[in-house]
Formats: C-alpha cells, sequence, structure tokens
C-alpha cells in the first residue's frame, strides 16, 4: 500500500471547468459539495483506502523560527498569494494507478449549478523511507 496526499486548492492550480468560486455557491450547492466529499470518504473508508481529510479556512498565519525569544507571525496567507490549499484528503492505495483514478473522481464534487466542477487536484506521495539493503 502506498499513502498519497489529495490536494484541493481554492486557487494556484490550472482552472477547473465550472470555475465559480464557492463564495458564489448557493447553501445548497455548497451543501451537495461537501456532501459528495463525504460520501467519497465514507465509501474509501469501507474499501479501507481513507486515511484522513479535512478542509481547511481561507485564512491561515505564517511562523517561521527566527532565533531565541516569540517567532514572527504574519497575518498571511495573503490574497495574491499564488497557491491556497482548500483542504486535502489523505488514502492509502495498491498503486498510483488507483490514487489517479480516486483523485480523478473526487475532483467531479458537483459545484455551481450542480454540475461537476472537473477541478485539478493535486496527487503527492508520501516519502518514503528507501528500504535498508544488508549484506
Amino acid at each position: 500500500m502506498a499513502k498519497y496526499l489529495l490536494l484541493k486548492h481554492y486557487r494556484g492550480a490550472p482552472a477547473a471547468v465550472n470555475d465559480v468560486p464557492m463564495d458564489q455557491w448557493t447553501p445548497d450547492e455548497i451543501t451537495a459539495h461537501i456532501q459528495y466529499m463525504r460520501d467519497f470518504a465514507t465509501r474509501l473508508e469501507g474499501t479501507g483506502e481513507f486515511v484522513d481529510g479535512q478542509a481547511l479556512a481561507p485564512e491561515g498565519t505564517f511562523v517561521r523560527y527566527d532565533g531565541e525569544g516569540r517567532p514572527p507571525v504574519t497575518d498571511g496567507p495573503f490574497a495574491e498569494t499564488k497557491d491556497l490549499i482548500a483542504g486535502w484528503m489523505v488514502i492509502d492505495v495498491d498503486s498510483y494507478e488507483r490514487a489517479v483514478e480516486l483523485a480523478g473522481e473526487l475532483s467531479a464534487a458537483p459545484g455551481k449549478g450542480g454540475e461537476p466542477i472537473h477541478e485539478w487536484l493535486e496527487l503527492r506521495p508520501f516519502y518514503a523511507e528507501l528500504p535498508t539493503v544488508t549484506e
């Protein structure tokens, strides 16, 4: 089994087919989108492929270590930031091909007008340690 991170972007990915920002959706359209995501996760829980997932708020804070004392904090990410993550899901699947298949299915979540978004999802494998070779 291999773990993959599916990243859902507010912006920073190529434009979706149904590219209407969520702040322009009706409450029912938002509910349908979230329910699709929940149903997808529930189905993957049944197959043992779901690990975890969360939606993220668009606002955030950047923090870094800057030596002794209090770390500097900014009120980002800022609107001009190239990339903004909307949420993520971790899956544990048998192959890269299965990860691609599931990412493609998830990209069809409904958006404005109930039409599939066909959004681009970023698929990233978890870094795995190389096997130890013993002689």
